[in-house]
């Protein structure tokens, strides 16, 4: 029957030869490359977990007294948004596993585009002709960066309504828009009664919506450029050497697909997470000790923390401390993401061709001595935003451990950057030195092309000229 309908469709819409050129898509095997698909499996568990949330979400900041089963909080007043929060984590049946399954997602697939674009940046993956996927890719960082903040921003707790503040101090402390801004995004000095349902249509449908179409567009030039393949036998700027579509890479990304899921499930069921029930409902006249947002934000967090405090009058305007490390900093950071393809093409290795084998680390020594720099960089200010905790850890004075980071900050990515460049520059004249004897030792397996063996297991396709 299944045969018959193909035959059937395919006489009349001729898709036999199209289905069959995309069955032999090519996939290459490396196992970094599963942190896009990671992201992506995160990405459809936070829609359909952020589905089964909304049928019981009340998006309004409105105060209502609390009457459900959190018996510590019966008959306060409360915003209506926490109240739903909590009534789906104590009424609904598996209300609290979905809702921890969401925060958990949104945290894992931040993670995978980080560390995706992390390997794209240390393999050289971004060069000629992935330039606008490099900056796809660092697009959807930032989206999935402000639709996260928005997510726990929406519980109307202690915590978030805390972090709203934040966010509402630094849109404020821009230059000449500042106000114009914030009244736009929270409907004038936090809390409104706008701020959340503006935020949460943003949440659920303007970012997801943009996001959805990026995935859409990364995924479509991945495939109309090919993909990347790692130095060796048989990978050249023409070959692309993996697995096929189907049926090898389907069932690798099936089972992918199975174990981030179940993942992501058992970490819903089993490790707590926005306990917002213990931080209470929020008040703009009391604070949470050790209040930490999550991890994605926590080097904003702590440039807040570490920068010193400076205000500048420009033109008789006031420009206010918290401007250069909560606005300025990210801009230069993401300017930086954007800009490093064609500053490296340009000025570090001023080479314009397309490439589509891999760098491998070592063979660029100032490319991951100035990404590790960044990475210990940006590790500081993570820690940073925990200088209190760490202090009460260590029973140590906060003023000293900010002290201390401080320093960091200049001293750990010079000392890093310094080390990593020495030992890349040691490894590549290594491996330079060991290709060569072996050269002129056994100069009949230059020509090597890969093991017969592995000729039913593997695929090669040719790249577009």
């Amino acid at each position: 029957m299944i045969g018959f309908l193909a035959r059937w469709f395919d006489a009349r819409l001729h898709l036999a030869k199209t289905a069959r050129r995309a069955f032999d898509h090519v996939f290459p095997d490396h196992w970094s490359f599963m942190f896009g698909e990671i992201a992506l499996y995160s990405f459809v568990l936070l829609i359909i977990t952020g589905a089964f949330m909304a049928m019981f979400f009340d998006a309004t900041g409105a105060k209502v007294s609390y009457d459900g089963s959190f018996k510590e909080l019966v008959g306060i007043s409360v915003p209506a948004a926490y109240r739903s929060v909590l009534h789906l984590s104590f009424d609904v049946p598996a209300g609290l596993l979905v809702r921890q399954m969401h925060h958990w997602a949104a945290l894992i697939f931040i993670g995978a585009i980080v560390a995706h674009l992390a390997r794209l940046f240390f393999t050289a993956a971004y060069r000629r002709p992935r330039e606008i996927n490099w900056i796809i890719g660092v697009t959807l960082l930032i989206l999935a960066l402000f639709n996260g903040y928005f997510g726990y921003s929406l519980a109307g707790d202690l915590l978030s309504g805390s972090g709203l503040r934040i966010a509402y101090a630094i849109v404020l402390s821009i230059p000449l828009i500042g106000s114009w801004l914030a009244s736009i995004l929270f409907g004038g000095v936090v809390p409104t009664d706008v701020t959340i349902p503006r935020m949460y249509m943003a949440h659920i449908f303007v970012i997801p919506a943009m996001l959805a179409a990026l995935v859409a567009l990364h995924l479509g030039i991945i495939w109309r450029q090919k993909h990347t393949n790692y130095p060796g036998p048989g990978r050249t700027d023409e070959t692309i050497v993996g697995s096929r579509l189907w049926p090898t890479y389907t069932a690798k990304s099936l089972g992918l697909c199975f174990l981030v899921f179940g993942f992501i499930a058992a970490l819903g069921g089993l490790v707590q997470i926005n306990p917002v029930w213990i931080y209470g409902p929020d008040n703009p006249t009391a604070i949470l000790p050790g209040a930490q947002p999550d991890w994605y934000l926590g080097w904003i967090e702590g440039a807040l923390r570490l920068f010193p405090g400076v205000n500048l009058r420009i033109a008789g305007g006031l420009v206010p401390e918290i401007f250069f490390p909560g606005v300025l900093l990210p801009l230069f950071v993401f300017a930086l993401l954007y800009a490093y393809p064609f500053i490296e093409k340009a000025f570090i290795s001023v080479d314009d061709k397309p490439h589509n084998v891999l760098r491998l680390p070592y063979e660029q020594p100032f490319n991951t001595a100035f990404g590790c720099a960044a990475f210990i960089c940006l590790l500081v200010l993570f820690f940073a935003g925990s200088d209190d905790v760490i202090a009460v850890t260590l029973g140590a004075s906060v003023v000293t451990i900010r002290e201390i980071l401080r320093i960091l900050f200049f001293v750990a990515p010079a000392v890093t950057a310094v080390v990593v460049y020495a030992g890349c520059s040691m490894w590549q004249r290594r491996s330079e030195s060991h290709r060569h004897l072996r050269s002129l030792a056994r100069p009949e397996f230059l020509a090597v092309t890969g093991d017969p063996k592995m000729k039913d297991s593997a695929a090669r396709t040719t790249l577009p000229g």
